[in-house]
Parts: C-alpha cells; sequence; structure tokens
C-alpha cells in the first residue's frame, strides 16, 4: 500500500502524542501497514527526533501536551524550511482549537483507525510521489 519512490520506500511517520496507549494504538496500526514510526512525547522531543530520522511523510500531531505542546510545536516546524511542507494532521479531542495551525486534516479522539489509515495513505502517497505542500 506504501509508495516506492526511485526504489526507496518513503512509509516514516512521527507521532508527536503524550497520551502513552494512543501513541501505542496508533503506532500499531500504522505498524500494520508498513509504515516506519517514530514516536515522541511531546513538541520539544519530536523537534529533537526529526533530524536523527527519515524524513516523515507525515506528522500526526497531539495538541495537549507537556513541555511543548502542538502549537508551539507547529510553529517551529513552520520556521524551518526543510521540515515546514512535510503534511501535518492534527490528532485531538479538542477538533476546533486546531483552526489557529495549518494542517491537512484533524483526527478526533477516540480516533478511528480506518480514517487514520486512509490519511496516512493518501498523505504518504502525495509526499512521496513530490506533491508536497
Amino acid at each position: 500500500m506504501n509508495s516506492e519512490v526511485n526504489g526507496k520506500r518513503c512509509n516514516s511517520i512521527l507521532i508527536v502524542e503524550d497520551e502513552k496507549g494512543i501513541q501505542e494504538i496508533l503506532k500499531m496500526a500504522l505498524e500494520m501497514e508498513g509504515y516506519q514510526v517514530f514516536t515522541a512525547d511531546n513538541g520539544k522531543e519530536g523537534l529533537e527526533l526529526l533530524p536523527k530520522m527519515p524524513t516523515p511523510c507525515l506528522i500526526l500531531l497531539d495538541l495537549m501536551m507537556p513541555v511543548m505542546n502542538g502549537w508551539e510545536f507547529a510553529e517551529a516546524l513552520s520556521k524551518e524550511m526543510t521540515l515546514a511542507t512535510i503534511p501535518v494532521v492534527i490528532v485531538t479531542a479538542y477538533g476546533e482549537r486546531a483552526e489557529s495551525i495549518p494542517s491537512k486534516g484533524v483526527l478526533k479522539k477516540p480516533i478511528d483507525l480506518d480514517a487514520l489509515l486512509r490519511i496516512a495513505n493518501e498523505w504518504c502517497e502525495q509526499w512521496c510521489n513530490g506533491k508536497r505542500g
């Protein structure tokens, strides 16, 4: 299901979520679909992890987190030209509060795993095929 570009798999996803249970469910569902999943417990960890991992085709971002919340993470991401075009999908129970973050969509908690996989497949395929932004 995942795209390959020039023979190289493009399948890394970063989950920035402080709730371990949600983090694990998302990770397991995505890994079963063949994605390479990296996790961070807050925005600061996410920013520190990005240079150490393959460039993700998608970032799943919670809003309410300690240390650095989703809004602060998105603002920091937007200032890095190489990272600013990575698709971000907000994962939150507070959908209406996500409007201030430029994103490709919102997954409301509790997460519909079918919707999660549709979004991951759609955005990773677009990212991998060069349709960025």
